[in-house]
């Protein structure tokens, strides 16, 4: 096995790694889809080449004409090509079954339905004859298949849908030869194409042969569909692996299964950055069903593989029972020996001397000075673990020179270059099969299993499962960061917003980065959040892997956001809505050069006040409510998608908190897949309300405290509220939806608690305060 790289510290494999992934979701973030670029016209040899002939059915690969894609066929490149960023595929059988292969990672999102119901709607498809399949991992044919940020439809829109116009162009050419007629004189709707002036008909299996050796079309030349003549996406169509699911049918990653396979676990320090020792690996080997136990010296690199000790066994029940037996001695001269009990202590004492701010706008002291009412607080939330229902795991086999593996990672392109660095083999050594994940929500974005599962494996004769515990899941988190915010406002006569401070003081892994997902926002808070505006950012020192958690930082920061503007319109004595929609429509600054607008991109104060209206409307803001009982209401722009929530709730003398309503709107643009889409915003908002009542994980001495649901108590079915659902569906670009309906729940939730008991919520989880469900 080749020998993996030893880091030169700790620290700097950390910083590494969290620029890494601070780089991804910038690029999530940002949302820079690029412009709307077609299918090559390749010419009739090399599209033949891409053309494959079964039984007389077709295949089509659309590619960019790219240097690189035209290089691999052996045809000279063009001058100024551009790099690949697009393939769909689509097979069509002679029997007029229509095979649409998904890029993108299925974590529950809807994405494996979503592409294919993109495509099918501009190739007109009978959906009814869809089979929809996962694509290979291959970045160099496919461009991104990762899934986090909720871009996946919007850096696919363009190119998927023109991969189905492509097609549909290309079976109505083949058709109107056929027949010798004008192409222009023929349509296609469900999988037939139609000479209307004289009624004949072909299916598209009937004419797939022939529509092979037609001229792939510059795609950009395709008309593409109106929304008003959409005939498949925008209603609700049920997930394509539904069936599968309910029935139990292998498609997760823990579910894969192969002749000869041995399971493994592997035990890493239970202080980040340790190292082993000694280990009872001979005692260990005896054991009943165990096959072997070694070590792994790692990279030091937390997204890759930390020192440990693995297990392998005939499956996991004796993998499990032997890491129960399993001692270890622990070299811990560099492991964490964080305390987030400590922190909370540091970050008191430091607010009291902010640094030099990074932001500075305006006349900040004498706005102050002159505010009709100033209000200060602070707020803090907790560490949150991901834990997605599916324990990491990942199958991996070293084989004729080859590492091929199966894995639920959200990033399983980027983990074609991650395990060939890893192994020291090339990049066309590494083959990857992507599974379904049983939830993701951006802990998937790390490759950490995956890279485990590609070390064992080399020592491994034959197919090898790594599979971690729910402890192991706990305690080797990418965790979503705490923080604290340290707030000061001011309005004038009027009521209205005249001056914003916010000193957040968050982790760094090393150095004046912040920890991902712990930085600042300018999404919840952009730079012009008032006439006057001040910001500083202080940082202390963290161990523990933060990373990317649903809605990263807007999940937290739009709380403290929504939650303190509620605050000023109600020391303003204002109406929150009235409130709300001035500030939504204040001057906006100047979107600062090379900074990608900072997560404003697509932010359109009319959206924003559309949803908003319309979430007050359908909640009954203003309505009289009885004693104990309260309604909030916020905003977010996030990950390009406007959403409001209103929630109706009573406490009692007890602080258990009833639901009665929670009401979501969101403008999202034209919506692919209602069901989905409803799905994501109910999901979410559940998502939300478990995390900002109870969950919560505490570090003391570099160790994760929480082991296991018991204590970390997610929601319960009989406590998930009543949601109800509303779009706005708009003909602006679609942004994704698994992060924007998420931020707006707990200022909301929070703002209602106020509205019922007079009493703000300022730390999270709410339980802290005593509140419960």
């Amino acid at each position: 096995m080749p020998v993996l790289e030893t880091p030169s510290t700790y620290a700097e494999k950390l910083a590494e790694y969290d620029a890494g992934m601070q780089a991804l979701v910038a690029e999530i973030r940002g949302v820079t889809v690029p412009a709307a670029t077609g299918a090559s016209n390749m010419g009739r040899r090399s599209f033949l080449k891409k053309a494959v002939f079964a039984g007389g059915g077709l295949a089509l690969l659309f590619t960019l004409d790219t240097r690189r894609a035209r290089a691999a066929e052996g045809e000279a490149p063009e001058p100024h090509a551009e790099t690949t960023t697009l393939n769909a595929f689509v097979r069509i059988a002679p029997d007029n079954t229509v095979t649409l292969y998904s890029k993108g990672p299925e974590i529950g999102q809807g994405i494996k339905t979503a592409f294919a119901l993109i495509i099918a709607e501009e190739l007109d498809a009978d959906w009814k004859t869809v089979v929809v399949e996962q694509a290979p991992v291959n970045p160099k044919v496919y461009g991104s298949q990762s899934a986090g940020g909720s871009t996946s439809i919007p850096r696919g829109w363009d190119q998927l849908r023109q991969a189905g116009a492509t097609a549909r162009a290309m079976l109505i050419g083949a058709a109107a030869k056929q027949w010798g007629v004008p192409a222009a004189e023929c349509t296609a709707s469900e999988s037939v194409v139609t000479h209307k002036p004289s009624g004949r008909r072909l299916t598209y299996g009937a004419v797939a042969t022939a529509a092979a050796k037609e001229e792939v079309p510059d795609a950009k030349t395709l008309p593409l569909k109106a929304r008003a003549d959409y005939k498949l996406m925008g209603k609700r169509i049920g997930g394509v692996d539904n069936a599968k699911i309910v029935t139990g049918k292998p498609i997760f990653g823990i579910d894969v299964q192969m002749p000869g396979m041995v399971y493994a676990n592997y035990t890493k320090c239970p202080a980040i950055g340790g190292k082993v020792k000694s280990a009872n690996l001979d005692e260990i080997r005896k054991l009943p069903g165990v096959v072997d136990a070694f070590l792994l010296d790692g990279t030091g690199n937390p997204a890759e593989v930390m020192p440990g000790v693995a297990i392998i066994g005939q499956n996991t029940w004796a993998v499990f029972k032997a890491k129960a037996a399993l001692k270890v001695e622990w070299d811990e001269t560099g492991a964490s020996q964080d305390s987030l009990t400590a922190a909370a202590a540091k970050a008191k004492e430091i607010s009291a001397k902010p640094p030099t701010p990074q932001t500075n706008t305006g006349d900040v002291d004498a706005a102050f000075a002159s505010g009709a009412k100033v209000v200060e607080a602070s707020y803090e939330y907790a560490m949150v673990s991901h834990q997605q229902l599916e324990p990491e795991n990942s199958t991996g086999w070293w084989h004729d020179g080859v590492m091929e593996l199966w894995t639920p990672s959200q990033t399983a392109d980027r983990g074609i270059s991650q395990v060939a660095k890893l192994l020291g083999i090339a990049e066309e050594k590494v083959t990857i099969h992507q599974m379904r994940a049983g939830g993701g929500f951006g802990r998937r974005l790390s490759n950490d299993y995956l890279c485990e599962a590609a070390a064992i494996a080399m020592k491994v004769k034959g197919p090898v499962k790594l599979q971690w515990m729910r402890e192991d899941d706990f305690a080797y988190d990418f965790f979503r960061a705490p923080g604290f915010h340290y707030l000061k406002g001011a309005v004038d006569k009027s009521g209205k917003l005249t001056a914003f401070q916010n000193h957040l003081v968050s982790f760094t892994a090393g150095g004046d980065r912040p920890v991902s997902g712990g930085g600042r926002s300018n999404n919840s808070f952009p730079t012009d959040m008032a006439p006057s505006t001040r910001y500083a950012v202080s940082l202390m020192p963290l161990k523990i892997p933060c990373g990317s958690m649903r809605a990263p930082t807007d999940n937290t920061q739009m709380w403290v956001a929504g939650s303190f503007l509620h605050e000023l319109s109600v020391a303003a004595g204002r109406d929150h809505v009235e409130f709300l929609l001035e500030w939504i429509n204040r001057p906006l600054a100047p979107v600062e050069a090379g900074r990608g607008g900072e997560g404003r991109i697509g932010f359109d104060p009319k959206r924003a006040a559309g949803v908003l209206k319309l979430a007050a409307e359908k909640a009954g803001w203003g309505k009289k409510l009885s004693p104990g009982q309260g309604m909030g209401i916020a905003f977010s722009f996030a990950y390009g998608g406007h959403v409001a929530e209103a929630v109706e709730l009573s406490v009692d003398e007890k602080k258990k908190i009833t639901i009665h309503n929670i009401v979501a709107v969101a403008d999202i643009g034209p919506v692919v897949n209602m069901s989905s889409a409803e799905n994501q915003v109910q999901g979410g908002i559940i998502d939300g309300l478990s995390t900002v009542m109870g969950l919560e994980i505490e570090v003391e001495k570099g160790r994760i405290q929480q082991t296991n649901f018991d204590g970390y108590p997610i929601l319960r079915m009989k406590a998930a509220p009543k949601v109800e659902v509303h779009f706005i569906q708009s003909d602006f670009r679609p942004s994704g939806l698994g992060e924007p309906c998420l931020p707006p729940l707990a200022p909301a939730l929070g703002n209602a608690i106020f509205a019922a008991t007079g009493q703000r919520v300022r730390t999270m989880p709410f339980k802290r305060a005593g509140y419960s469900i």
